[in-house]
């Protein structure tokens, strides 16, 4: 089954966006837009960026826990992951996010 992206709003009518994997796992998780139209964007950027390498930030948490951001060519960041027990389990969610990144399927959750 192949990854895909669900846009949704949130309680104070923002939109945001998330990228499943295959298995229905979150991948990745986008900030909060204002408008519709800058999350579509978003999606767009996450599905153009998201197979090179150079637009990976590994980064380690306070915790010591591992997690990466997605950035765009601009250096702005696009979508954030969860939080990993190891450097492998990152380098894997990273390598998911390579994968299925570049779906074109949205499901549109926000109920327009």
């Amino acid at each position: 089954m192949a990854g895909h992206f669900e846009l949704s709003k949130s309680k104070d009518e923002q939109f945001r966006f998330v990228l499943k994997a295959g298995n229905g796992e979150i991948i990745l998780t986008s900030e909060l837009y204002k408008t519709r139209a800058s999350a579509e964007n978003g999606i767009a950027s996450v599905q153009a960026n998201s197979p090179l390498d150079e637009r990976y930030e590994k980064k380690t948490a306070v915790n010591g826990k591992e997690h990466f951001n997605l950035k765009a060519a601009n250096h702005q960041v696009i979508g954030s992951s969860q939080l990993y027990a190891s450097a492998a389990s990152r380098d894997a969610g990273i390598e998911s996010v390579k994968k299925n990144g570049p779906t074109a399927v949205v499901k549109d959750l926000t109920g327009a």
